[in-house]
């Protein structure tokens, strides 16, 4: 069996930038999917945030760039099911603020959502699944107002935009994710316990983990 992950040695490191959009000019349906961007100039292991049409399983996606060509690159994801792709962009992120603060993560959704068939011919009905429960994280997080994450994730809760999440594990693994976080350095507490702050981060894209190298 694989080692077991611990949340212990783990970095959360929040988007601060995005560089220009790079014109897609095609992914494939394919294991791995291979993005091709005319010179992207990208090198292995550069994260890029996608925004897609009609392969709408990759839009927002957070993808790392794998085994570059000039004009092509893997992003080790099955698009093999996917729609078809039209049109899209993508956008290296700059993960500019690591966060120090977090104490618990908790993830719910993400997962289809049952959808009752009942007839009036049988007694017994059947859950059949559904769309996709929204994926939503959950953070709790000592009060430091300075911690550079929370400063650029109450940025973005303010704005109503969108910051991409990277999870680096202590073997090199990584989850990657963007979302809307809402994030109000409201200071919550009990008497004599540590001042802590809630942060929500709605996901807009799929969360994508890769395996450490």
């Amino acid at each position: 069996m694989e080692e077991v992950q611990l949340w212990s040695d783990v970095a959360v490191d929040v988007q601060t930038a995005l560089a220009a959009p790079k014109t897609i000019v095609s992914i494939t349906q394919a294991n791995p999917a291979v993005v091709s961007i005319t010179g992207h100039g990208w090198t292995a292991g550069k994260i890029v945030l996608l925004k897609v049409k009609g392969m709408i399983d990759l839009d927002y996606a957070v993808v790392r760039v794998d085994d570059p060509t000039t004009d092509a690159f893997e992003i080790a994801v099955d698009s093999t099911t996917f729609g078809a792709f039209i049109s899209g962009t993508a956008e290296e992120i700059t993960f500019g603020a690591s966060a120090d603060t977090f104490t618990t993560v908790s993830a719910t959704g993400g997962g289809a959502e049952p959808v009752l068939v009942q007839t009036i011919h049988r007694r017994r009905g059947y859950n059949k699944p559904g769309n996709e429960a929204p994926l939503v994280f959950e953070f709790g997080s000592l009060w430091v107002p300075s911690d550079p994450a929370l400063v650029e994730l109450n940025k973005a809760s303010r704005a109503r935009t969108i910051r991409a999440v990277r999870f680096t594990f202590a073997d090199g693994s990584l989850g990657l994710f963007s979302g809307y976080p809402s994030a109000s350095l409201v200071p919550n507490g009990d008497a004599g316990a540590p001042v802590t702050t809630p942060v929500t981060i709605n996901a807009r894209g799929p969360f994508q983990p890769y395996e450490a190298p």
